[in-house]
C-alpha cells in the first residue's frame, strides 16, 4: 500500500512509495562493510595471539649467555626483580605480599643500614661492570644462607651432629659450614681475609660464619637478607677458637681447621692444593683468615672456570665483593657522611692522599713531603704554587676547587702540605683545601670508637677521584682502593734519601695484590 504525502506544507519529510528499493540499495551498501569487519577481527585476533606467544618467550626464555642453566633461572630473575621493584616504592616493612607464585618479601629494612641504599650517592661510579653470573650466584648464595643460616632446622641438624662427634651422614641437612675466625688485627688485614673467606664458602656451596669478635657488629651490616652472618655465642667450640685447642682436638671428623695467614708455614699452604679440597669435605671447616689469599684461589683447578665466569676481569674480585659484603652502619655512616657535607662534598675534584711514613728525622721528612708534592704537581694531580707573587694574575684565574683529604698517623706532613698552599698562591688560581679528621693510629688500637673512626677513612679514602699514597703496602690502603675500583699513584722509594724522576707511578691494578705474594699456589 503506497503511502501518500501528508501535510507537506507543515515541512514533513517526504517518504519515497518504493521502499524496496531503498532497502535494496542500503544492503548492497553494508555487505562490503560487513566483510571488512570481519577481515579486521581476523587480523586483529591473529595479532593478539603473536602478542601473547611473545610475551611468552620473554618470560620463559633461557637465562643470560653467562652459562646459568638451571631450570628455575628465569623464576629467580624475575624473583629479583619484583624484590627490585618494592624496595625501590618504599615497601620495607616485613608484611608478605602475594604476587603470583611468589611470597616477596622486602630483603632488608633500608633505616637499618642506610648505607647500603645511599653509598652511590658518595662514591664515583665503578667503571666495571658486574657479571650478570655473580649476580646469579649471589642469589643463590642468599637462598642457601636462608635455608642454612643460625637456628634454621639444617643449621641445628648439623649441629647436633657435631655435639655428638658422630661423622656419618654427615650433611644430612645438606649444609657445610666456613667459620671465619676474627683474629682482632688489623681491620683493613681483617676485611681482606673476610672478603677471601666468603669467595671460598661460595666456590664451595658452604655458608660462612663469622665469629663476632669485639667490633664486628658495630662495623659492619649484615650482608645477607633476612638472616645473619654471626655466628651464635652457643656454638659449642666457641671456648676452643685458638689454634693449639682446634689442633688438640683435630680427631672430630665433622670438622676441619686450616691456618691462613701471613705467617703461614708451608705445610698450611698446602691448603691451595688440590687434594687439600678433596680432603676437606666436612660438614665444619674453621678457618684462621687475615690476610689477602683470594689470589691464590685462582691456582686451584676445580675453581679456574668457575672464578672465569665469576670475574671476567680477575683485578674486580675483591672490587665487587667489598662493596657488596662491607656496608658501614649507621653510626659509622654518620661519620663518614658528615664529613663528606662538611670538607669534601662542593670541591669539584677530591684527591686522596696516605701518608704511611713516620716523621722519622727531618731529612727523610722534607723528602717525603718533597716527593708528594712533586708527584702531584708533575701529573697534575696538585695545582703548582707561583712562589713570586702574592696574588695569582687575574687573567689567569681558574676558580675551580680541589679538596685533599690526608690520612695520616703523624700530623706534620699534613701540616706541611697545607701550608705551602696556605702560603703560596696557585699558578692558575685554583682553590685548594687540605683536611684531616684526626692525628691518631687508628690500626693499632682496639678499641670500639677507633676501629670506627679507621672504617670511616678507609671508605673515604675509597670516595676519591684520585688517590696517592706512599707505598701499596698498607692493607688500609688497599681496601680503600679496591672498594673504590682506583688505581692509585705510589710513590717511588727514595734512592739515598733524594727524590727522583719518575716521582710516583700509576698502580697497573685495581687488586690489593701487596700481600698476594705471600701467597702461592699449591707448587710454589
Amino acid at each position: 500500500m503506497k503511502r501518500g504525502k501528508k501535510n507537506s506544507d507543515a515541512g514533513d519529510p517526504v517518504i519515497n512509495s518504493d521502499t524496496r528499493t531503498g532497502s535494496s540499495e542500503l544492503n548492497a551498501m553494508m555487505k562490503p562493510s560487513l566483510s571488512s569487519i570481519k577481515s579486521m577481527g581476523l587480523l586483529l585476533a591473529v595479532l593478539m595471539v603473536a602478542s601473547v606467544m611473545f610475551s611468552l618467550s620473554v618470560v620463559l626464555r633461557d637465562p643470560p649467555s653467562d652459562d646459568v642453566v638451571e631450570t628455575d633461572a628465569a623464576s629467580r630473575v624475575l624473583q629479583i626483580r619484583l624484590h627490585q621493584a618494592i624496595e625501590s616504592d618504599g615497601g620495607l616493612s616485613e608484611k608478605k605480599e602475594q604476587l603470583g607464585d611468589f611470597n616477596v618479601v622486602p630483603s632488608f629494612d633500608k633505616e637499618s643500614c642506610l648505607s647500603r641504599y645511599e653509598a652511590s650517592l658518595y662514591r664515583k661510579e665503578s667503571p666495571f661492570k658486574q657479571s650478570s653470573y655473580l649476580d646469579y650466584r649471589l642469589q643463590r648464595y642468599e637462598d642457601l644462607h636462608r635455608r642454612c643460616g643460625p637456628f634454621t632446622t639444617s643449621y641445628n641438624l648439623t649441629l647436633d651432629k657435631l655435639k655428638s662427634g658422630d661423622g656419618s651422614d654427615g650433611e644430612v641437612s645438606g649444609c657445610r659450614y666456613v667459620i671465619w675466625l676474627n683474629s682482632n688485627g688489623e681491620l683493613g688485614n681483617r676485611m681482606l681475609g673476610l672478603a677471601s673467606a666468603f669467595l671460598y664458602a661460595l666456590l664451595t656451596n658452604r655458608v660462612l660464619l663469622v665469629e663476632l669478635g669485639l667490633d664486628m657488629a658495630d662495623l659492619f651490616c649484615e650482608p645477607f637478607p633476612n638472616t645473619s652472618w654471626f655466628l651464635p655465642l652457643e656454638f659449642p667450640l666457641n671456648s676452643l677458637f685458638n689454634e693449639q685447642s682446634l689442633l688438640r682436638n683435630s680427631g672430630n671428623p665433622m670438622v676441619a681447621y686450616r691456618h691462613v695467614v701471613r705467617d703461614s708455614s708451608d705445610q698450611q699452604k698446602l691448603f691451595f692444593c688440590e687434594e687439600s679440597q678433596v680432603l676437606l669435605e666436612t660438614p665444619w671447616l674453621i678457618l684462621k683468615a687475615d690476610s689477602f689469599f683470594l689470589p691464590s684461589l685462582f691456582s686451584v683447578s676445580s675453581f679456574k672456570q668457575e672464578l672465569q665466569k665469576l670475574f671476567p676481569e680477575k683485578e674486580t674480585a675483591f672490587h665487587f665483593l667489598g662493596q657488596y659484603l662491607f656496608h658501614p652502619t649507621n653510626v659509622v655512616w654518620g661519620l663518614i657522611t658528615r664529613y663528606y657535607h662538611a670538607y669534601l662534598a662542593r670541591a669539584d675534584q677530591r684527591i686522596g692522599i696516605y701518608i704511611g711514613v713516620s716523621e722519622s728525622g727531618n731529612d727523610q721528612f722534607q723528602h717525603s713531603i718533597n716527593q708528594i708534592l712533586a708527584c702531584g704537581t708533575r701529573h697534575k694531580l696538585l695545582p703548582e704554587v707561583d712562589k713570586q707573587r702574592h696574588l695569582p694574575s687575574s687573567q689567569v684565574l681558574n676558580r675551580k676547587s680541589t679538596a685533599v683529604f690526608i690520612s695520616s698517623s703523624s700530623p706534620g706532613y699534613f701540616e706541611s702540605i697545607r701550608d705551602v698552599y696556605w702560603e703560596n698562591p696557585t699558578v692558575m688560581g685554583e682553590i685548594i683545601s687540605f683536611h684531616k679528621p684526626s692525628h691518631k693510629d687508628y690500626q693499632k688500637t682496639p678499641r670500639n670508637m677507633e676501629s670506627k673512626r679507621a672504617w670511616a677513612e678507609i671508605y673515604l679514602l675509597s670516595c676519591s677521584d684520585v688517590l696517592v699514597v706512599t707505598s701499596s703496602w698498607y692493607s688500609l690502603v688497599e681496601v680503600a682502593h679496591g672498594l673504590g675500583g682506583l688505581k692509585p699513584w705510589v710513590l717511588n722509594k727514595a734512592e739515598n734519601g733524594t727524590a727522583h724522576e719518575p716521582y710516583c707511578v700509576r698502580a697497573r691494578s685495581i687488586e690489593p695484590c701487596s700481600q698476594a705474594s705471600l701467597f702461592h699456589g699449591c707448587k710454589d
